[in-house]
Order: structure tokens, then C-alpha cells, then sequence
């Protein structure tokens, strides 16, 4: 079965990159930026709400962590589902949960209805990771797969960028604090609204009409394929899961990236969405306008072009190489964050070593966390492991934002961020014992070795 599906898509292999591509990236790329949006943008609006709603440190936790939660319920359920009905049978539908989750929260009468309506957000910000990263890399040409699931994924960049930009345009007028706040959580749905109606209509994935034996009609309707042994297709929710776990090498891989993705995301989520207040270890008297400008210089000058290097070089230097150096890079710049005795009270290097921790996390495992899940399982279960591999990643996520700001209070940097190294040297660890390199391959040879559960439905 390999082999015919290798000569099915040797020509889209070999492809060049074209018009259809960047349109697919732009369209999939759109959720993240919402992500991304978000991620920055809690951390402004907690600072806003605790003088008016009196939050305690709890309280502040879950509301900076409950999406985090959610979110990976989403990458479970979305991405399962995707494997079972195809990508565009449920495309679309998680930016219209995301987009609700948005606007609700901007109408949240106290923290607590914030807390809650904010898992309905995470719900559609995981489901878009499994299904969005799985499109681009069934269509993408093997020579540039990597360039463009990145570049999908660093559609992040400009949500980190346009967060602190609206949020300071905000600040700097005269509206109310109640109302500045409400308008920058709903400013989220906006990106996810206006890409809907594209997902809606885009095709579905050539590799998975061929595996799962269905055929497409012009107006997008699925219908079953003559001469299909409909028995190597799963449609029972839990028989994916299954798959994976019964067959030793899909397992070996199924950890390795659960785990990398789990150590990146605890270490980067507790760090980005509490930067506020590790920056006013940097100098408490800044007002909050000032931090969020001081953020944005960090996004632009050090994480911005960590995305476009981590594009650039993902076909060229691989995802094993650039996660491994990633992973290292912010162990050491985490642990001097950590160690270097009074380090916060000198601004140029303080700033410029808390900069580098978000540089080589971007040219890294940020990038390469949400890649390799999109390459390394077979397309019946390629959503179900990339959903499983992301949520893993947002339990990091959820857990280092929430136990993140206790550090801080307990320790200072030295706790936090000894934290975030200890973390990042476990990714390492993983990268190098458990990861296959999948550069320049196609998805059809990263996977060729028969599976336990193929092996058997041929039997």
C-alpha cells in the first residue's frame, strides 16, 4: 500500500511552491496569529482587572491558564474527529468556537465567567493545531514542507506584534480601563471570522481521500470510492487512539513528541504570558503602557525574526537540528536569567538575554514542536497524533502558566527561571534519544515501515 501511494504523490511531492500553497498557509495560518494574540494580550488584560475586580493570585492563575487547559481538549477532539471525517469536514468549525469564546468573554460580568468563557476560547485555539498543521503538510511539496507548516505556525509572529501595538494605541487614550479590556479579548474573533468562509470551501487533502477510499465531488461533497477496503480507514473514535499506542515505533514517536512539546510550551507559555511581571523585575515603577512598549521591542527585535530564521532554515538544516539547538540555547539563557546575581538591575543585558531565550525559541522547538506531529504518523492517524502531541504541549502550557507567577513571588527569577532551564534541558534530551529527522523526505517514506495494526487488517 506504501508503494502506490508513493507513485500517487510523487508529483506532488516534487512540486514547486505555488499560488494554492501561499493561499492554504495564509488561511490556516490565521489561527495562530489568534493564538499568539491571545497569549500576549491576557497577561495586559489581567494587569487592567485586578485594581477593578480585586483577582487573587489564584484566580489571576486560571484565567491565564484555563485556555491553556482547553486548548488541549480541543487538539484531542479536533484532531481525532479530522482523522475520522477528513480535514475539511471539520475546518472552519474551530474558529467559529474560538471566535464565540472571544466575543463572550468581552461580556464576562465578573473573573469567574472570564475563567469559564475563556475555555470555550481554547477549545477552538487547540482544535486549529492538529488540523490546520496536517492540511499544509498533506499539500506541501517534500522540499518545502517544512518551510511552509512553519510559516504557518509563525503566523504567531504577527499576533505578537499587532498584540502590544493595539493594546498600546489603547492605553494611550482616555477610554476607561472597563472598556479597554473588553475590546482587546473580542478583537480576537476578528482574524478568525474572516478566514471562515475560505476553510469552509477549501479541498479536502488528496492523501486522505486516497486513504480513507473517498472521492470529491465539484461542489466539495465526499462520497465512497469503488474498490476500497474500507477496513484500513478508522471511523471509531477510540481505534485511533488505539493504533498508536499498540504499535511500539508509532509509540516511540507519539512520546517524543508529546514530551518535547510538553517541556517547550512550559517553559515558553509561563515566560511569555507572565512577562509583565518578569519584566517589572527589570523595573517595578514602569507604568503599563511602558512594559507592553518594552514587550513589543522584545517580540520585534528577538522573536519575530526567530520565526523567519526557523522557515528559512527548516528545510535546510532539519527539524532535529534546529529543535536540539533551540532546546539548548534556552536552557543556557534561562539559567543565566536564573544565576547571574543581580542581572535585573542592568537593562541592555538583561534585556538582551531575556530577548534571546524568545529568539532561539521561535528558531527552535516552538517551530519545530508543531511540525514534526504534522510528518512523522500515517495519514489515518496523522491529526490523532498531532492532537495528542499538542495537547501535551498546552499541559506544559497550562502548568507553567499557572505555577509560573508562584515561582516568581517565591523565588524571584531565580526560582522561575531555573524552572524554565531545568525544563528545556529535558527537551533536549527527548530531541536527541527520540526524534527521527524528516527533512527533504515525503510524508509516505517517513512513514513506510508498516505498522503493527496495518500488517494486521491485511492479514
Amino acid at each position: 500500500m506504501a508503494d502506490v501511494i508513493t507513485r500517487d504523490f510523487t508529483e506532488m511531492d516534487n512540486a514547486g511552491i505555488s499560488s494554492h500553497h501561499w493561499k492554504i498557509m495564509l488561511i490556516s495560518g490565521m489561527g495562530f496569529f489568534t493564538d499568539a494574540y491571545d497569549l500576549f494580550i491576557i497577561g495586559v488584560v489581567m494587569s487592567l482587572l485586578k485594581p477593578m475586580w480585586h483577582v487573587g493570585k489564584v484566580e489571576e492563575s486560571l484565567v491565564e491558564s484555563t485556555a491553556l487547559l482547553a486548548s488541549a481538549f480541543g487538539a484531542l477532539l479536533f484532531g481525532r474527529v479530522a482523522d475520522m471525517l477528513g480535514r475539511k469536514r471539520i475546518y472552519g468549525v474551530e474558529v467559529l468556537v474560538l471566535a464565540a469564546g472571544a466575543i463572550a468573554c468581552a461580556f464576562s460580568p465578573n473573573i469567574w465567567w472570564l475563567i469559564g468563557l475563556r475555555f470555550i476560547l481554547g477549545i477552538g485555539i487547540g482544535g486549529d493545531y492538529p488540523v490546520s498543521a496536517t492540511i499544509m503538510s498533506e499539500y506541501a511539496g517534500k522540499a518545502s514542507r517544512g518551510m511552509l507548516v512553519t510559516l504557518v505556525f509563525a503566523m504567531q509572529a504577527a499576533g505578537l506584534i499587532l498584540g502590544p501595538l493595539f493594546a498600546s494605541a489603547l492605553l494611550s487614550t482616555s477610554l476607561p480601563h472597563d472598556i479597554i479590556w473588553r475590546v482587546l479579548v473580542s478583537f480576537g474573533a476578528v482574524p478568525a471570522l474572516a478566514v471562515y468562509w475560505q476553510r469552509r470551501h477549501l479541498q479536502e487533502t488528496p492523501r486522505f481521500l486516497a486513504a480513507s477510499g473517498k472521492e470529491e465531488d465539484h461542489r466539495g461533497r465526499l462520497a465512497n470510492a469503488k474498490h476500497f477496503d474500507s477496513g484500513k480507514h478508522s471511523v471509531s473514535f477510540w481505534d485511533g487512539f488505539h493504533r498508536l499506542v499498540n504499535d511500539n515505533r508509532l509509540l516511540v514517536r507519539l512520546v517524543g513528541t508529546s514530551a518535547a512539546w510538553f517541556f517547550m510550551d512550559a517553559a515558553y507559555y509561563g515566560n511569555t504570558v507572565s512577562s509583565p511581571l518578569v519584566l517589572s523585575a527589570l523595573n517595578s515603577d514602569h507604568t503599563l503602557l511602558q512594559k507592553t512598549l518594552t514587550q513589543l521591542g522584545i517580540f520585534a527585535i528577538f522573536a519575530a525574526p526567530g520565526y523567519a530564521v526557523s522557515a528559512l532554515t527548516m528545510d535546510r538544516l532539519g527539524r532535529k537540528t534546529i529543535q536540539a539547538l533551540g532546546f539548548g540555547m534556552m536552557g543556557i539563557s534561562f539559567a543565566v536569567l536564573a544565576l547571574v546575581p543581580g542581572l535585573e538591575k542592568t537593562a541592555i543585558p538583561f534585556l538582551t538575554v531575556y530577548g534571546l531565550s524568545f529568539f532561539f525559541t521561535e528558531f527552535g522547538p516552538n517551530a519545530t514542536t508543531f511540525v514534526y506531529p504534522s510528518e512523522i504518523f500515517p495519514v489515518h492517524v496523522r491529526t490523532t497524533g498531532h492532537g495528542i502531541a499538542a495537547a501535551m504541549g498546552k499541559l506544559g502550557g497550562f502548568l507553567g502558566v499557572f505555577i509560573f507567577p508562584f515561582l516568581l513571588h517565591w523565588k524571584g527569577l531565580l526560582g522561575a527561571e531555573s524552572a524554565a532551564a531545568i525544563v528545556s534541558v529535558l527537551g533536549l534530551i527527548v530531541t536527541l534519544t527520540m526524534l527521527p529527522e524528516t527533512r527533504g523526505r515525503s510524508l509516505e517514506d517517513i512513514s513506510s515501515e508498516p505498522p503493527a495494526w496495518t500488517e494486521k487488517s491485511a492479514a
